[in-house]
């Protein structure tokens, strides 16, 4: 749900590239990807959490989980596909935007996880 989006956004310039597309025209399919990724994943992780985790405090643990999963994410596509041309290094300003997003997104997962607790009667 996050490796997916910072991806996209480190690899502008290779997308740009392999594609032929403008920056702005990837920019513009990129944040329509990652949005409605975000509202698809969002929901599933809801209905996930509301399936198989809700009588547990196991739901707290994707808190954690879930990083494990992007380093691996992370590994593989960098493996697999290294940069090779200079010019597809993406910027710092994207790697801020990164780090911003990593830092965010365990208390997105832990909202999600209060959230469903909420519906299903217990308050916090």
């Amino acid at each position: 749900m996050i490796a997916i989006p910072i991806q996209l956004m480190l690899n502008v310039y290779r997308i740009s590239r392999l594609t032929e597309w403008t920056i702005d025209t990837v920019n513009i399919v990129s944040s329509v990807i990652i949005i409605s990724g975000f509202i698809l994943c969002s929901v599933f992780l809801i209905n996930l959490t509301k399936r198989w985790l809700s009588e547990t405090k196991a739901r707290y643990c994707n808190v954690i989980l879930w990083l494990p999963y992007f380093v691996l994410f992370v590994y593989m596509t960098t493996s697999l596909f290294p940069i090779t041309y200079q010019g597809d290094v993406p910027n710092t300003a994207s790697g801020l935007m990164a780090i911003g997003a990593l830092a965010v997104f365990p208390f997105y997962i832990l909202l999600i996880s209060l959230v469903k607790k909420n519906e299903q009667g217990w308050y916090v």
